[in-house]
């Protein structure tokens, strides 16, 4: 016996609902990397409080837009910062 398949959609019940149906069509701000890996320095505080919290937290790559080897040396200069205390 052939199975019933339900293709009227609107008999269906509590199925997801897409972003797009919410009406949520808001996007991420994306910052442009207009700065390459060598403007990431541990002296331009400037740049690097871009991508920290008030509590000197980093903020996550889907926040800031970064490529992998930018976030990580992210990281590595903003502890570097803080050793140095130029930063929170």
């Amino acid at each position: 016996m052939p199975r019933k398949t339900n293709t009227d959609k609107s008999d269906r019940r509590g199925g997801r609902r897409t972003r797009s149906s919410t009406g949520e069509s808001r996007s991420r701000p994306r910052p442009k990397v207009d700065f390459t890996v060598d403007a990431l320095d541990f002296k331009n505080s400037t740049l690097l409080r871009q991508f920290v919290t008030d509590q000197g937290r980093l903020l996550p790559r889907k926040y800031t837009g970064l490529p992998a080897h930018y976030q990580r040396k992210l990281g590595q200069v903003t502890k570097r910062a803080r050793q140095m205390l130029l930063m929170k």
